[in-house]
């Protein structure tokens, strides 16, 4: 799967690693415990569980405590107890928010429990990241996992082991990597190499699994870190204090010890956006789950260290979204199917709500996929496409027929390959149709 969609995290700290208040344990003395895992927009997908309630959460590097988001409505849900109100701050151009700390939760992943877990709950019903993925997410997890364990995580295979920490033994492996980890604030960062305008340059890196994308690059025109000519200006995601924006273009190389993948995505953010992420000076921005993705790794905390091998999707070509769109998953949508028909095709019908009832119609509520930001200039705004567009069909296939990281993966194919797209809009039935274009030269 290509980038498709960021997930940003808080900035706020908590202790450090040596002095943490709690602990997951592996129950019945095992050594070690695997768990299958999502792998969905490039983000790593975990089954949790919160007080006996079976949820998803993103597995991300990148945030020191676990978020729930407040759709769930968790006081009724896990009987959350012992909250205080705590103000957080994310990435965007927003406003801070108010949270509800929460202590003595029992959180189980796998045969990992951790008895007296702290949460944070959020009460803004517009921090929602489900519509983007398409699948409930119910929050992120990261540092309280990794502090306990050596992870690994196989993005080939899809799942992740938790490993005793001083039960686990390193295997010779001549194709490996091991990159040293650099802590601030509990949060990961690697030193690496990035080539532009054909001069390297030393960057310092969030390793950052919650990130959708390949990479972020803060421009620093005095290091050498910015692009001038060959970029386009685009939606770079929602972050938790409100929508990024900045420039896409690519990077000739980026360099982690002997590993070398050429022609990388990289975003440079509004500096509005990140201005709280750049308090720390020494770093130059992130690399996310659009690269992460391409290697198995063993992540161990402990002993500050990161170990790389190429996997099977190491030589994917690194490539944009030709369309313009992007989608989220948006309420549903009444539609009617024939059991007389054979056909694929999107009823005309659907939204029709004085339909003569007849026994050989079946009425469903399916995914409603609305088209929530298009990018200037693009092959789909050209077209006629608008925000608010709700999606029937694509390519003559019913819309609901598809899941939304399907007909996002569309948006990534051959240039020139043609996209037909049947909308609703206002009530109004319309079609469109255009050619699929690389947003760079």
């Amino acid at each position: 799967m290509k980038n498709l969609r960021f997930f940003l995290v808080f900035l706020f700290c908590v202790p450090f690693i040596g002095i943490s208040q709690t602990k997951f344990k592996l129950q019945n003395n095992k050594k070690s415990d695997k768990v299958r895992f999502k792998l969905i927009n490039n983000l790593v997908v975990i089954p949790v569980q919160i007080n006996g309630v079976d949820l998803s959460f993103i597995l991300d590097t990148g945030v020191s405590k676990p978020i729930v988001f407040s759709f769930l409505n968790e006081k009724d849900t896990f009987k959350i107890n012992n909250t205080e109100a705590f103000i957080l701050r994310g990435l965007g151009e927003g406003d801070a928010f108010e949270a509800l700390k929460s202590r003595n939760n029992v959180f189980k992943i796998g045969e990992a429990v951790n008895l007296n877990q702290e949460i944070y709950a959020i009460h803004d019903a517009s921090l929602n990241f489900t519509p983007q993925l398409g699948v409930p997410i119910h929050g992120i997890i990261g540092f309280d996992i990794f502090k306990d364990f050596v992870v690994e995580i196989n993005y080939g295979r899809r799942f992740i082991k938790l490993h005793h920490p001083n039960e686990y033994v390193y295997k010779a492996c001549e194709s490996c990597e091991t990159v040293n980890f650099e802590f601030y604030n509990n949060k990961p960062y690697i030193n690496a190499q990035v080539k532009l305008n054909d001069t390297y340059v030393p960057v310092k890196l969030l390793v950052d699994s919650g990130g959708s994308d390949s990479m972020w690059i803060f421009e620093d025109e005095n290091l050498g870190l910015y692009e001038n000519e060959n970029y386009f200006l685009d939606f770079l995601g929602n972050g938790l204090s409100g929508s990024v924006y900045g420039k896409r273009a690519k990077i000739q190389e980026l360099k982690i010890r002997s590993f070398t993948l050429k022609q990388v995505n990289v975003s440079y953010p509004d500096s509005s956006a990140i201005h709280f992420a750049k308090r720390l000076k020494i770093r130059n921005g992130s690399v996310s789950g659009n690269v992460l993705k391409r290697f198995n790794m063993i992540v161990d905390y402990r002993n500050a260290r990161l170990t790389l091998k190429k996997n099977r999707f190491y030589k994917d070509e690194f490539s944009y979204n030709k369309s313009g769109i992007e989608l989220e998953h948006h309420g549903e949508l009444l539609v009617v199917d024939d059991d007389n028909s054979t056909s694929n095709a999107f009823s005309d019908t659907t939204i029709n709500l004085d339909l003569e009832l007849k026994p050989s119609y079946n009425f469903e509520f399916k995914p409603a996929y609305t088209i929530v930001e298009l990018r200037e200039n693009s092959p789909a705004q050209q077209a006629g496409l608008l925000v608010g567009d709700i999606v029937l069909s694509v390519n003559n296939r019913r819309a609901h027929d598809y899941k939304i990281h399907e007909i996002i993966r569309l948006f990534y194919a051959k240039e020139g390959d043609d996209i037909r797209i049947k909308v609703t809009r206002n009530g109004v039935i319309k079609s469109y149709s255009f050619q699929l274009k690389a947003p760079l030269k």
